[in-house]
């Protein structure tokens, strides 16, 4: 799907990866949502940062990061308050950056497992 500044939905996902990696986001996963019927959005990726401090700077970073590569702006966020979990939302696109304990503590990556689950190398 293309959306009105005429990026496409992979071309977010993509961006948003470069994002990711430009403040050192750990072990990036992206879902495919797509044939998922009950999901909310198409993609999900999903990360963590080591403390508050590099969890905040990894949301600030990739929504600068998307912003001046493809004019794209985020519809919504949660969680900078306490910076555990952080939700970038795009609507089509949800990016979920956790510190560590808490990701491992919800575990997304398994209550999504029926959809494809990728994980994206470090750049």
């Amino acid at each position: 799907m293309t959306d009105k500044k005429g990026n496409t939905t992979e071309e977010l996902v993509k961006t948003l990866i470069e994002g990711l990696h430009e403040n050192k986001a750990v072990d990036i996963v992206k879902i495919d949502l797509r044939k998922i019927e009950s999901s909310v959005c198409k993609y999900f990726l999903i990360c963590h940062g080591t403390s508050s401090t590099h969890v905040n700077g990894i949301a600030v970073s990739a929504e600068e990061y998307v912003r001046e590569k493809i004019n794209e702006r985020m519809w919504r966020i949660e969680g900078q308050q306490n910076s555990q979990w952080i939700l970038l939302d795009y609507a089509d696109v949800v990016v979920h950056i956790f510190q560590k304990e808490y990701r491992e503590f919800y575990r997304l990556e398994s209550l999504w497992a029926d959809a494809t689950v990728t994980k994206i190398k470090n750049a």
